[in-house]
């Protein structure tokens, strides 16, 4: 068979079967050492890693060109999660 013929449960219909989600994509990526440093400059200002920048940075030129894929995922939080805040104590009944 041809690696276009479809295959496997959901085929028979001609929709795509439903998708799992996928571990994220490794990618080696050649860069001029002075981009580099600076995009790792710019990364600590808004501490992020040099890998959470460029993709930030793909994910807006996508968006403002009108590529963003409608399955993309917002990007993962990374770091500690934020801390949950008390309820306040119930008010005492007053006298009103």
């Amino acid at each position: 068979m041809s690696p276009r013929t479809p295959e496997g449960p959901g085929a028979e219909g001609g929709r795509a079967p439903a998708r799992k989600p996928q571990q994220r994509k490794q990618v080696l990526l050649r860069l001029d050492p002075l981009i580099h440093d600076a995009l790792s400059r710019w990364a600590n200002d808004e501490l992020r890693s040099a890998n959470a920048q460029i993709e930030f940075l793909l994910r807006k030129a996508l968006s403002e060109a009108g590529r963003l894929p409608r399955g993309a995922g917002a990007i993962p939080r990374r770091g500690r999660p934020p801390k949950e805040r008390p309820e306040p104590p119930p008010e005492p009944p007053g006298d009103d």
